[in-house]
């Protein structure tokens, strides 16, 4: 033993007597320079109680700006020695462990009774550390961000605070500030958990609702203040703090899921209503859209309801496609356990739920993922695949495995944390390709010299086949606006293992086709076939979304020709035709009332409207339709077969007429007859099929033209008989009139029953 240990040891073993504290060794200063300035890997190293020798141990505190600080323990209180800029330390009678709290004296502020945040173990434990590090836990909410949390005190006492946790691997130093520090880090520098990135603290003594944020010395020596990126609260923008959160919330939908999880969605009815929910009903919040949303949607008859992206962004122009927090719904409505209580109403009520969730891109407010750690840590770090050049946003790094384990996590955490029925993936195509929206020599090829991302369809294929194990019933759809082979195809068959895609070439052809005067349709009858040559190649969903609506686009009723009548009637014939074409269908909220004006987020819905007739009637032929799918399964039971949907006439642009026949499993047809031409046909034959073994009466279902959606009321008086004669490769026809800018729905006025109830078809 050296002599400079001799004498330490000989003040250790003689501590002073209860009232001062004996002077502690002094860390070497270049610890302490780190500490002091924040570039600390392991402040519990020199921070809290550690030991002195027999029967003694140091205790080491950092407060800025106190006065004094005294421990207080079983034996008594022992002032500590103030070290210079914040740090006071003595050696005190008592083992490492034993508990002891802090008076820390701030003079005219007055005295704080506190617990030592430095005398913790880490919360994270090696196995998530573990799965970290591997870019495998499934349940990164539970390990990253701020819980409350209830800890073992090394003395083993029981001690309420908030534990943080954040990864960021590049970083010099981490400090968590916020209300409960005034927003100085200083005394709350974290620890890293070696190679796995993550840097922890547990904070004694704080709880949920308090404000927060990480400070972060990157490892380009600048300091960032960050806001949590798994944080599931935060506070409302323009404000970017994260917010400690508890949910306390019960749910009430178990049957709920349980029935989802039994059931076959692809053969089912969907019929979506996709709305923003801050301009839906402008000042609703969360808890009184769960007051009037369900009610609207059943008076419907919709299936779904469909929120564009309720994460957190702080931009309310980008309607949340710019997402800042990944795990927290957006303050502007409410917390996250209103979140819930709109989503556990939605199921009491029969309505699935689906959101819009953002993988794709994040933007580069400096609060938020961009540059998190001083290093592109989330963006890619080669500008050519880490920017996108239309959307002003940063891209993923796909391939790192972090990253795809955080964004994995989040769209787990929506599934299981928010009950959320189905996850509508945005901009895929902008994943799959690596020239999307590039210039040519503005991207580099892969690994084979192709333009796939193959780092972001290896995400896409983990992404799809993991959400589907563990949650069973929830749905994925990929807004995909390309050819890409297999979007629905099972991963074990290389597909990327959606559940649906969005047909944004029906979209497409429909609109433009819509948006011909009637008599120049004639040169464009093949925008509306050439859906059916490639409708069963994937599980579609028919799509009339907010993009079709927004940037002078101008509204659904606007898009449509011919004069105000013309127009509610080319809306209502479009919509029949939607809902009777293979594929589930989805709305933008009102394109069900015929909104006049595009849709403004800021302004929100035109409600007013439903004060005039016309509107009305587009409303009632939206529920009529509803009503009439539901009650049909040859509308969904085979929507993704071809043997659900045959071509009755196709080719008749003359007549701007287009027919067909769906049919359900048991051989039960519904048929619809197209007329989008401006005038009526009389005595025009049509061929019928004959789904009994001989001709029948024919009920009209549904007719758009109908006084009381507001048509002419040209029609059939709701029968039309069949002639048993055969057209056109069908066993017989029938002769009808068809409306102006109309739609009929037809089918078999009865079925004959068996004669031995016994046998079945």
């Amino acid at each position: 033993m050296t002599a400079e240990q001799k004498k330490s040891s000989a003040t250790i073993d003689r501590p002073a007597a209860a009232g001062t504290a004996a002077p502690a060794e002094r860390p070497a200063p270049a610890e302490l320079e780190g500490l002091l300035g924040g570039a600390c890997h392991d402040p519990h190293a020199l921070l809290g109680s550690h030991p002195a020798g027999p029967g003694a141990r140091t205790i080491r505190v950092l407060r800025p700006f106190a006065e004094s600080v005294r421990v207080v323990q079983a034996d008594g209180r022992y002032e500590l020695h103030e070290e210079g800029e914040g740090v006071f330390s003595g050696v005190v009678p008592g083992r490492p462990e034993e508990a002891y709290r802090l008076l820390v004296d701030y003079g005219e502020a007055g005295t704080l009774d506190q617990d030592d945040a430095y005398r913790f173990l880490p919360v994270p434990g090696e196995v998530d550390l573990h799965l970290i590090g591997e870019g495998r836990h499934e349940q990164l909410w539970e390990v990253l961000g701020a819980h409350v949390r209830t800890v073992d005190a090394p003395d083993g006492a029981k001690v309420d605070g908030a534990g943080f946790a954040v990864w960021a691997p590049n970083a010099q130093g981490v400090r968590v500030i916020g209300d409960f520090n005034y927003w100085d880090g200083t005394a709350h520098p974290m620890r890293s958990l070696g190679s796995s990135g993550v840097w922890e603290l547990f904070v004694p003594g704080i709880g949920a609702g308090q404000r927060y944020k990480y400070e972060i010395l990157g490892h380009d020596g600048v300091w960032r203040q960050k806001a949590d990126p798994l944080a599931q609260q935060t506070e409302t923008p323009p404000d970017t703090a994260s917010v400690i959160s508890e949910s306390r919330y019960e749910w009430g939908d178990e049957a709920w899921l349980k029935h989802r999880a039994e059931s076959d969605p692809y053969r089912a009815p969907q019929s979506v209503y996709e709305l923003h929910l801050a301009s839906w009903r402008p000042g609703l919040t969360y808890r009184g859209l769960a007051e009037e949303l369900p009610a609207y949607l059943t008076d419907l008859g919709f299936t779904h309801v469909e929120f564009l992206p309720p994460t957190e962004h702080p931009f309310g122009g980008s309607w949340g496609y710019q997402v800042s927090s990944y795990f927290a719904p957006t303050a502007r409505l409410g917390g996250p356990d209103d979140f819930r209580a709109l989503i556990d109403a939605l199921h009491a009520a029969g309505i699935g739920v689906l959101v819009d969730w953002v993988p794709a891109h994040f933007p580069k407010d400096t609060w938020a993922l961009a540059q998190f750690d001083g290093t592109s840590l989330y963006e890619h770090p080669d500008p050519w695949r880490g920017e996108h050049p239309d959307w002003g946003t940063l891209v993923f790094d796909f391939g790192r495995r972090e990253v795809r384990n955080f964004l994995l996590a989040s769209a787990l955490y929506w599934c299981e944390q928010m009950h959320i029925d189905g996850l509508r993936v945005d901009a895929v195509a902008s994943m799959l390709y690596l020239d999307y929206s590039r210039q040519p020599g503005a991207w580099h090829p892969n690994a084979y010299g192709g333009r796939e991302n193959l780092e972001a369809v290896s995400f896409l294929q983990e992404l799809t086949a993991t959400v589907y194990k563990r949650v069973p019933g929830v749905l994925m759809f990929a807004e995909e606006s390309t050819a890409w082979p297999g979007v629905t195809k099972p991963t074990d068959q290389d597909g990327l293992g959606f559940g649906f895609k969005w047909n944004m070439g029906w979209m497409h052809d429909t609109l433009g086709y819509m948006a011909e005067s009637p008599v120049n349709r004639r040169y464009h009858h093949n925008r509306m076939t050439f859906s059916l040559v490639y409708a069963f190649t994937e599980n579609f969903i028919l799509p009339l979304s907010h993009d079709e609506v927004v940037h002078g686009k101008g509204s659904l009723l606007h898009k449509m020709p011919g004069d105000r009548w013309q127009q509610f009637a080319n809306l209502r014939a479009l919509f029949a035709y939607m809902w009777a074409h293979p594929g589930k269908q989805l709305l933008f909220s009102g394109g069900e009332f015929a909104q006049d004006s595009e849709w403004s987020e800021q302004n929100g819905l035109d409600w007013w409207l439903l004060d005039h007739a016309e509107h009305q009637g587009v409303l009632r032929t939206v529920r009529d339709l509803n009503a009439a799918y539901r009650e049909r399964p040859a509308l969904w039971e085979r929507d993704f077969s071809s043997d659900g949907f045959s071509w009755l006439v196709s080719d008749d642009a003359d007549h701007n007429v287009f027919a067909f026949a769906r049919w359900s499993e048991d051989g039960r047809p519904l048929v619809c007859v197209a007329n989008f031409s401006g005038v009526p046909w009389d005595e025009y034959r049509l061929p019928l099929p004959m789904p009994y073994g001989e001709a029948a009466e024919w009920n009209e279902v549904l007719n758009t033209d109908a006084e009381q959606y507001g048509g002419s009321g040209v029609g059939n008086f709701g029968r039309v008989g069949a002639i048993d004669e055969p057209m056109w490769g069908q066993p017989a026809h029938a002769v009808l009139r068809l409306p102006p800018l109309g739609v009929l729905w037809l089918e078999p006025a009865g079925r004959p029953e068996p004669e031995n109830p016994a046998v079945t078809e």
